[in-house]
């Protein structure tokens, strides 16, 4: 029999109602396995006061016989990009994080603490969820593999000399190796997707707007989503049904409410029709994974779904157009770190010139980082706006087109998440582009504003060079297609199990 915490969210939410197993049990159960899997580096702060004293309301509310809230006693992660009151937040960045008697920077512990929740962790903390810490990311999520972030890189768990994917790592792997239910991360490009995939666990981009992004440190503003990570398709349902919905404080959130997520896992998957774009299983696609993916949608098909072959023509202009739009928001939002409002201060006895760059060096923003804002400033610069952004921002409207078109012949189109499974740690650090064509099919849905969704479909066989390694199926749906989506990813999940 599964152990309490192993169990799904909403069957272990219950359990905390009926009172088969207590909230403050749960809390100490999460924090023990993160304690035990430390070495795998996925988090960067635990909650340990906080959680226990949350646990202990939950069980008081639930003694007094109070109403629980959906998520009651269910430990939840969340990325070190989202704002927590009651932890520090520091994007996985030494510049947000204080310097010690020495001048050097502390730990992430030392980090910013915020002034307020972001309205998708206050919105965890009203269904009853347990935050139990903050998990490691690349920095300021700018990253596929997790290895930006200043504290280290989070690690696999099915195999920890490889990377968990990014820039939600640690979400990932908090929930793959069994330390929390359930995680949120952000997706800017694939930083949910792609990870669940690399870990194989589930992962959620909602449509943009659909969960609020206030209070979501900012990486590229029209791209970024908030987004659940669980070991199954109807726990990762039910997180996103907690989380989403309009915000009078974002208006980029769109003023829908949520849709009947959990529910949709149970439809029938028989009357949809599944698109298969050729564009995703081009040169670079791994044979491993390009045969479980197409196994995955045989599967769907015997079961009724009506496949049929729809045409992306601009898909392959996705990673150059990303990385124009990505790095030049970026650099517009990451200029508010100057060290005036955010990240190092410098005492006024020590604000030479020399001594300012001296103090800065192990502080300041990591190599990637200032990569993207070099990239993203020298787009938006005077003689190379319209060659470079404007021209961009063409392209994304392109690429959308490609998906309206798309959508009015299928109801969701099935791709690989990722053209490989869970690489080396180091392998690619040394060559920023091969790293970014990691997020090759992740990035066009990111670019559009649509649904996407990554659900386990099996692994690879194992070799001499690797073992058996994850496969990620990614489901893309028009926008606020969600329950569409959960739809066909849980009628996955089924016959995967079967």
């Amino acid at each position: 029999m599964a152990a309490p915490l192993d169990l799904p969210v909403a069957a272990l939410a219950a359990a905390v109602k009926k009172g088969d197993v207590s909230a403050t049990e749960l809390a100490r159960g999460a924090l023990e396995r993160i304690r035990e899997k430390s070495a795998l580096n996925a988090f960067l702060h635990v909650s340990e006061a906080p959680v226990l004293a949350a646990a202990a309301e939950v069980d008081r509310k639930r003694a007094q016989g109070e109403p629980l809230g959906p998520l009651a006693g269910v430990p939840i992660a969340v990325k070190d990009a989202l704002c927590t009151t009651d932890a520090p937040t520091t994007c996985g960045s030494r510049i947000l994080t204080r310097r010690g008697p020495d001048g050097r920077p502390g730990g992430a512990a030392a980090g910013w603490c915020p002034p307020y929740d972001a309205t998708a962790v206050a919105r965890l903390r009203a269904a009853g969820a347990l935050l139990v810490g903050k998990t490691n990311m690349d920095e300021f999520a700018m990253g596929s593999s997790g290895e930006n972030s200043a504290f280290g890189p989070a690690k696999n768990p099915v195999d920890p000399t490889r990377t968990p994917g990014g820039s939600s790592s640690g979400s990932a792997v908090a929930v793959a190796g069994g330390m929390a239910s359930a995680s949120l991360g952000s997706d800017t490009g694939g930083s949910i997707r792609q990870p669940a995939a690399l870990c194989g666990i589930v992962g959620i981009k909602p449509t943009y707007g659909r969960v609020s992004r206030y209070g979501l440190v900012a990486f590229a503003s029209s791209l970024d989503q908030v987004g659940p990570f669980a070991r199954d398709v109807r726990s990762a349902a039910h997180v996103l049904s907690a989380i989403s919905g309009a915000d009078p404080r974002d208006s980029t959130a769109a003023a829908l409410p949520a849709g009947d997520y959990a529910g949709a896992c149970e439809r029938d998957v028989k009357p949809l029709r599944i698109g298969v774009p050729e564009e995703y299983f081009a040169e670079g696609l791994d044979p491993d994974v390009a045969e479980r993916v197409r196994a995955a949608i045989a599967a769907l098909e015997r079961e009724g779904c009506a496949v049929r072959p729809v045409k992306l023509a601009h898909t392959h202009y996705g990673v150059a157009t990303y990385y124009i739009v990505a790095t030049a928001e970026a650099s517009s939002n990451l200029a508010r770190f100057d060290g005036v409002r955010f990240g190092l201060r410098i005492e006024p006895e020590r604000a030479s010139l020399v001594q300012m760059y001296g103090a800065t060096r192990d502080a300041g923003f990591g190599a990637e980082v200032k990569r993207r804002i070099l990239l993203g400033t020298y787009v938006l610069s005077a003689g190379y706006y319209d060659a470079y952004y404007k021209k961009a921002q063409q392209v994304r409207t392109l690429i959308r087109r490609d998906f309206d078109d798309a959508f009015e012949d299928v109801d969701v189109i099935a791709t690989p998440t990722s053209p490989t499974p869970a690489f080396r740690l180091g392998e690619k650090v040394d060559d920023p582009l091969a790293m970014y064509l990691g997020d090759v099919y992740t990035l066009p849905a990111s670019l559009a504003g649509i649904a996407g969704i990554s659900v386990p479909c099996g692994t690879t066989k194992a070799r001499a060079d690797r073992p058996a390694l994850p496969v990620g199926l990614q489901l893309l749906a028009p926008a606020f297609g969600e329950e569409k989506l959960l739809t066909v990813a849980a009628a996955v999940e089924r016959l995967a199990a079967s």
